[in-house]
C-alpha cells in the first residue's frame, strides 16, 4: 500500500516496519471495513501515537478519525470537505433516496428522541421503521421499494431484526462516519421537522438563536 500511495510516504518512512504495518492495517480499517471497528482489535488504533499518523494520512485525503461508542472507530468526511462538497452541490442520493432515508431517520430516531425514548446522540435505534410508514402518495411501491435497496446496499439503512411483523428499518452503520458536528446538524433539522413542538425542539431553537417558524422553514 505504501507502494502505491506516496502521498503517505512522508508519514510512513520514519516508522519501523511493524509500527507502518499497524498504521496501515488501521487506517484499512477504518477506511474500508463496513462497520466501525473495535479499537482493542487493532494496536494502530489501540496506540495513541499510532492513531496520531493515522489520523494524519486520513487528513491528507480529506477525512478524519470518527469515534463511536468510546470503543470503536471509523473514518468520515471532515467538517470543512463535506461543507465544500455540499457548497459544490455534491449529492450522491436522488431525491427518491433522500425522502426514503429521511422517512426511515424520522420514525426510528427523530421522534423516538423527541418523546425522550431515545437519548445521546448515537443512530443507534431500538424503534425500527415499518413499512407501513413508510408509504407516501408521492413515491410509488416500485420506487419505495428500489430505493430500499440502494439504500441498504450503501449501508445507509438496514433491516431490523424483528421481522414479525414484516420487514422494518432502522439507521445503517455508514451514519455512523458522520462527524459529532454533521451528526448533529441532522439529528437537530430531523427533530425540528418531525416534532417541531416538543420540548427538545425548542431547546434546539433555543440554542440555535431561531424561531419556531424559522426551524419550519
Amino acid at each position: 500500500m505504501a507502494e502505491q500511495h506516496a502521498l503517505f510516504d512522508p508519514i510512513l518512512r520514519d516508522l519501523s516496519d511493524r509500527s507502518r504495518d499497524e498504521v496501515l492495517a488501521a487506517f484499512s480499517a477504518v477506511q474500508y471495513a463496513a462497520n466501525p471497528v473495535a479499537e482493542v482489535q487493532l494496536p494502530g488504533l489501540r496506540d495513541v501515537t499510532l492513531r496520531r499518523q493515522v489520523q494524519k494520512m486520513l487528513t491528507l485525503i480529506g477525512r478524519v478519525l470518527v469515534k463511536v461508542d468510546g470503543t470503536h472507530w471509523t473514518s468520515g468526511y471532515a467538517d470543512d470537505v463535506a461543507a465544500t462538497l455540499t457548497a459544490q452541490g455534491w449529492q450522491p442520493l436522488s431525491a427518491v433516496d433522500r425522502a426514503v432515508l429521511v422517512l426511515v431517520l424520522v420514525h426510528s430516531v427523530a421522534i423516538p428522541r423527541s418523546e425522550g425514548i431515545l437519548t445521546g446522540d448515537s443512530w443507534k435505534s431500538a424503534r425500527p421503521t415499518t413499512v407501513d410508514e413508510l408509504r407516501t402518495t408521492k413515491i410509488s411501491g416500485e420506487e419505495r421499494r428500489l430505493a430500499l435497496q440502494r439504500l441498504r446496499a450503501a449501508g445507509l439503512i438496514q433491516l431490523s431484526g424483528d421481522h414479525s411483523g414484516g420487514p422494518s428499518y432502522i439507521p445503517g452503520p455508514q451514519l455512523q462516519r458522520l462527524t459529532p458536528a454533521a451528526r448533529r446538524r441532522l439529528q437537530d433539522q430531523l427533530i425540528l421537522a418531525a416534532a417541531p413542538a416538543s420540548p427538545i425542539a425548542e431547546a434546539i431553537r433555543a440554542r440555535k438563536g431561531i424561531t419556531e417558524d424559522e426551524g419550519a422553514a
